[in-house]
């Protein structure tokens, strides 16, 4: 009996995914490898990842939007701060960061895109530790 529950709810949980595009599959590459150069970065929080997040990503992933207004972006996935992006930076990387493994461009969505050169640098600084 507790069998087919689960199974009953995974399967409601597979249409109700396929029927909205929410798929891992559907916006999640492999993780990109990237490495920190030797010496480091010099993209920092503020002048590469704070103007990258507000051009592309946070006009669904703000902390401040609720329901609707966050187009389906989950909970919990804010990049309106250093905080919300460090809680989750597997996600980013494996949806919008380029690098040796990967290019990865299930995220943003809509338009604007990063470019491939912006998807690297996203790469190299979540590599580095998003000084």
């Amino acid at each position: 009996m507790v069998l087919r529950v689960l199974v009953a709810v995974v399967a409601v949980v597979a249409v109700v995914a396929l029927a909205t595009g929410c798929t891992r599959d559907s916006i999640y590459g492999p993780p990109t490898q990237s490495a920190c150069p030797d010496g480091g970065t010099t993209l920092t929080y503020d002048n590469f990842a704070k103007p990258f997040m507000t051009a592309y990503c946070v006009a669904c992933h703000d902390s401040n939007k609720v329901g609707k207004d966050r187009q389906g972006a989950p909970s919990f996935h804010d990049f309106d701060t250093l905080f919300g992006i460090k809680a989750v930076h597997e996600h980013i990387d494996e949806t919008t960061a380029a690098g040796p493994a990967a290019i990865n461009d299930g995220m943003p969505e809509a338009t604007p895109k990063p470019t491939v050169a912006e998807r690297y640098q996203l790469g190299e600084w979540l590599a580095c530790g998003l000084p």
